[in-house]
This record gives C-alpha cells, sequence and structure tokens, in this order.
C-alpha cells in the first residue's frame, strides 16, 4: 500500500517516519562503498574538511546528541579513520591517513545519494521541502 493510501496519510508523524525510512535505506545503499552508515560517513566528512573540530560542533551540525557523537567517533576511532587530541579542555577530532584516503569515495558516495534522492523530485520542490522541514523541526526543538 501507498503512503497516501493510508488511513494515516494526515498524520505528520505516520509521514514523516515513512519518508525517514526510506531516504534511509536510499542512503545506506548510497554509502554501502565506504562500509559506512550515512552518520558516520557525513561526520567523517566534517572531520576531513575541518580537521580539528570539536565533538559539540560535530553535534550542532549533524543534529545529533552529543553521546551519539561520542558513539559515531568511538566507531570512527575503532576503524581508525579518526582520532581525537586532547588539549587543555578541549577534545578535537582529526581524520587520519586512513580517513583522508577515504575523500574522494566519500564525496562520490554523497553525490550518488544526492542523485538518487534528486531522482525522485524536481530540484525546487525539494529544495523547498527540505527547507520547510528544517524550519519545522526548528520549531519543535
Amino acid at each position: 500500500m501507498k503512503a497516501t493510501e493510508s488511513k494515516y496519510n494526515q498524520c505528520l508523524y505516520f509521514a514523516a517516519n515513512t519518508l525517514a525510512r526510506k531516504v534511509e535505506k536510499l542512503a545506506l545503499e548510497s554509502w554501502k562503498p565506504v562500509d559506512l552508515s550515512p552518520s558516520h560517513a557525513y561526520l567523517l566528512m566534517m572531520v576531513l574538511e575541518e580537521p580539528g573540530l570539536q565533538p559539540c560542533c560535530l553535534s550542532d551540525h549533524l543534529q545529533l546528541s552529543p553521546s551519539t557523537i561520542t558513539r559515531l567517533i568511538e566507531k570512527l576511532e575503532e576503524k581508525k579513520l579518526v582520532s581525537r587530541i586532547i588539549e587543555g579542555k578541549m577534545t578535537l577530532v582529526y581524520p587520519t591517513e586512513k580517513g583522508i584516503a577515504l575523500l574522494q569515495t566519500l564525496q562520490k558516495c554523497a553525490k550518488d545519494f544526492h542523485n538518487n534522492s534528486c531522482c525522485l523530485i524536481e530540484k525546487e520542490e525539494r529544495e523547498a521541502m527540505v527547507l520547510n522541514m528544517c524550519c519545522l523541526a526548528d520549531k519543535l526543538s
């Protein structure tokens, strides 16, 4: 059955979660080449783009709780893709050589995900929808 045919098709909770599950499936498929979840991959890309980020900055940008960020970083450390350095009271996250070597593949995965999601909805409609979703998320905070 299509989501639009469900008796809950007017429910924000139902609609948001239905879409989230389907987008997650698409994202997982796109990130398979690097053997990372989308959250791990986006965190690693942020660290590659700006080495020395603090976990609180990663938490803010990825909209994930500090404890989730810590778990993601720990997993990336296990895979030898990032390392944490403590400077005074600050913890800074840096990519390792192994992490740096993944940059082009990560960028390709991100592009593939973008292209695959773009096929589903026109650019202007997608951009408006994403902006509206972010605005709604801000209101619910």
